[in-house]
């Protein structure tokens, strides 16, 4: 689909947009915060064990890890 400029738009063309984004996310299934918020709570600690940023990443597989060190004479 091409992009549409809006300041091109007539403001019926505007309105019809408006409409038709409504109806499609009049359509969409929610669900309340305190819900979600408790899985993605859930869901984080049960694998914050395998998490890197968390645990941090060994030595021996640290792709980043300095190869040697700088020598100032």
């Amino acid at each position: 689909m091409p992009a549409v400029n809006i300041e091109d738009l007539s403001e019926k063309d505007k309105l019809k947009m408006e409409v038709e984004q409504l109806r499609k996310e009049v359509k969409l299934e929610r669900e309340p915060v305190s819900k979600c918020s408790e899985e993605i709570k859930n869901y984080i600690e049960e694998r914050s064990g395998e998490d890197p940023l968390v645990k941090g990443i060994p030595e021996e597989k640290n792709p980043f890890k300095e190869k040697g060190g700088c020598v100032i004479a």
